[in-house]
Formats: structure tokens, sequence, C-alpha cells
């Protein structure tokens, strides 16, 4: 193809300006907009001192958090008896039951005792004045004295000496804290434990296919209930996981998400007309709304939440009502603005026959914008699922508080990561749900 002439160019230049000759922003806006953003991080990364942050953060102890989501640590301490018998005691949180055989933790007749990590390569030997370390089947003695635990010289370093105690690391498998008076033991397994049946329950040591395998089972354990409604009473009684607590703090968040985005869709809908200026005529009417709606959604659904349970207490009245206020205001804003995009063309044609203004509203606008209320109405609903559990961490009920309870304790992740899987497999049922109910209401309308 031959090139253009002097003149042929100057006059497509004339003609076609914003071609030829375009703004600085058009040519190098991407690069501009890079550069800025990058800066920006630059900025961010001293004025928010992320370099220190990182550098002083506790990555072993988030290790250990992570590890304790899909796994369970026992933790017996070994006391020192003055008779020379090293006695087991368990706290409250206590895996096993109390006459339950320990296949890791082996007393013996002269009153030490074995802890045993992974294999008897790794393992404890524990007398009241020396406790002997195994480590890939090399033994490091440990010694006891009055008033400290000594490590022996030149030991690896997965023995160290803390003070007045011996720390010793078998990894994954677990640690132990060697003192003068006891010898504390962090047993780590994988999974969870007692996550069907807690050790006072008569089903305990049963695992998921035995458990299915007594339920289809002709004997009845209790005379009184089918072997089905035995083993779920069992499960839902755990003592340490309580299944039944977390699935009614569950059911509260989905009724306060629910309750909140109905209430609030249904107040929403009749004052969107009047925020809408071409359904309402009055600009201060017009006005007015739309300021409310912009106060009562400018106020985070938290802060809301926070103020409600001041007011009521504890529970989901202050959860429903900050979903109620915060949901209101943003869809009344969305509401309106679906109304104020409507083809006037049904409304003028209802206007024609003589309809009433009512009239004209109810058939000439609402077949339009239904389809769309609804569809964003869902897309709160299922968003509000998330933020129920949000605010119920700050004392509106629901599941959130419950998992800030378990955080609270610092030894209760693996029941957090329980009811994190719980509210994802919720979110996410909720968000297929709505998004196909949305599908089948948007489809209907074209």
């Amino acid at each position: 193809m031959s090139a253009i002439s002097a003149a042929e160019r100057t006059r497509l230049e004339q003609k076609f300006p914003e071609v030829f000759k375009t703004s600085f922003l058009k040519r190098h806006g991407l690069i501009v907009a890079l550069l800025a953003t990058a800066a920006y991080l630059v900025f961010c990364w001293f004025f928010f001192n992320v370099g220190p942050a990182l550098q002083n953060g506790k990555w072993d102890r988030a290790s250990i958090y992570v590890q304790d989501w899909y796994s369970w640590r026992a933790q017996p301490r070994l006391r020192f008896g003055d008779d020379g018998v090293v006695t087991p005691q368990w706290s409250s949180r206590g895996q096993y039951p109390a006459d339950a055989t320990i296949d890791w933790l082996t007393p013996h007749a002269d009153g030490s005792m074995t802890a045993t990590f992974g294999s008897a390569a790794d393992r404890l030997d524990i007398t009241t004045r020396q406790v002997d370390v195994y480590l890939n089947g090399e033994v490091w003695p440990v010694t006891i004295t009055a008033d400290a635990a000594l490590a022996p010289e030149g030991g690896p370093a997965a023995i160290q000496q803390d003070r007045q105690k011996v720390v010793v690391d078998f990894g994954f498998e677990g640690q132990a804290e060697i003192r003068a008076n006891q010898v504390a033991v962090q047993r780590r397994f994988f999974g969870w434990a007692n996550f069907l049946y807690d050790p006072t329950s008569p089903l305990w040591g049963n695992d998921l296919f035995s458990s299915i395998g007594l339920m289809l089972s002709g004997d009845r354990v209790n005379p009184d209930m089918s072997n089905a409604q035995y083993v779920l009473n069992q499960w839902l009684g755990n003592k340490a996981w309580q299944h039944a607590d977390i699935l009614v703090k569950l059911f509260q968040t989905l009724v306060m998400a629910f309750v909140g985005t109905l209430l609030a869709t249904l107040i929403a809908f009749p004052l969107a007309f009047i925020a809408a200026r071409t359904i309402t005529p009055s600009g201060a009417a017009n006005w007015g709304m739309k300021r409310f709606f912009d106060f009562i959604r400018s106020v985070d659904m938290l802060i809301w939440a926070l103020f409600f349970t001041r007011g009521f207490g504890p529970g989901p009245i202050p959860g429903i009502a900050a979903i109620f206020l915060t949901d209101t205001g943003a869809l009344g804003k969305v509401y309106a603005e679906a109304l104020e995009n409507v083809d006037d063309k049904q409304r003028e044609g209802m206007k024609s026959v003589g309809a009433s203004p009512m009239a004209v509203n109810r058939y000439g606008v609402v077949p339009q914008v239904l389809p769309v209320f609804v569809s964003q109405s869902l897309y709160f609903w299922e968003s509000n699922t998330r933020s129920a559990t949000v605010i119920g961490a700050v004392g509106a009920g629901g599941i959130g508080l419950k998992l800030l309870e378990s955080m609270g304790t610092n030894s209760d992740w693996d029941k957090v990561a329980y009811m994190v899987l719980l509210i994802l497999l919720v979110v996410f049922l909720f968000d297929n749900m709505s998004n196909a109910i949305r599908s089948r209401l948007i489809g209907s309308n074209t």
C-alpha cells in the first residue's frame, strides 16, 4: 500500500484532529498509571513500616497455628513424685478417657515412663533423676537437679537449654519441655481429635465407617431409640467439639443475613420510588431520600452492629438491625438508579389510556425493574452471609461470636478450621443458589 501525500495527510489531520493529535495521557496513560502505582506502593511500604513488621513477625508461632488447623496435640504433664514415680496429668481438654491405654505413652514397673514420638528411635525415657532423649536412635541424657534440667554438652540443635528448662524439638511429631519437677509433652497427630465423639461417649473410638455400619445395624445399642438417632445424638452432644452449638450459631448467622436482607428489600423498594427523579417529580423529595440512603449506608455495618449491641445486648437482633440499615441504604440507591433508567414507552402507554399514577408504576415500571431488584437482593443476601459472620464477632451473635471465642483460647485452632470450613461451604452453596435464581430471573426478562 503506497504512502499518502502530504496534502492528503494535512486534509485528514484537519478532518480528524482527535486521531492524529491525541493527548499525552491517551498516549502514555498506561505507563503513567503503572509508575504512579509503583510509587504509591513504595510509599505504603515505608509509611506502614512493612519491612520491620515482616522482620519482627512471629513466623514460628504462625507455623504452629497453621499446624493446629489440620492436626491436634496431646499435652500431658509428666510430673515427678517424691517416691520416684512419673505420673501423667491431663488438662480439662484431655483427649483420652481416664482408663484408656495410650500406645505412645508407656509406664513401667519401676515408676519411669516412655514417651514415643513417631518411632522408637525418637522417644523420651523419663525418670525423676534423668531423661534420656533419643533422636534418630542416638541417646542424649538430660540431668535433673533440684532446681533445673541440664542439657548435655555438645548436643544437637534439637536440644536447647532455655534458662532452667530444656526444650526438645521432634519436628511435626511434637516437642517436650524438661523441667526439674516435670516433663511437659506436646505430642502432635494428624487430623482432628475426637471429632465424632468425646472421651465420655460410649461410642468413643468409633470412626466414620464404623459409625455408618452401626447406624445400618439391626441390633439397637439403646433400646429407646434407633441406632441412627443414637449416633446423631452422641455426635451432636460432643462436649469437645460442640457440634450442636456450632450448628445453632451457624443457623443464627443465616437467619440474620436472610431477615436483615428481606427487611431492607421491603423498605428500600417503596423508598426508591421517592428517590428516583423520573418517578417522583419533587426535587426536594429526591434529594432528601438520596441523602438518607447515603447516610445509613455510609456508616459501616460493623459500626451499626457495635451501636445496636450496646443498646440491645448480645444476640441476633443487633446483627439483623445492622444488616437492615446498611442494606436499606445500599439497595435504595441501586433501586433508584434502576428506576431512573426504565423505558418510558411503557409508562407513556399507560398514561395514554388514563391510568392513575399508581397503576402506571405498577404495570409500566415494576415489571421492568423487578428482575433487577430481586437479583440485587439475592446478591446482597449471599454477601450478607459472610458479613453476618464478621458482625457476629463483635457481639451480634451467630457463628462469628463462636469463632472469636475459639480463637481467644489460643488452643482451639482445629475448631476454628472446622467453623471456617462450614462458613465456606454455606457461602459456596448460597452463592451458587443465588446465581442460579438470578440467571433465571434475568433470563425470563429477556
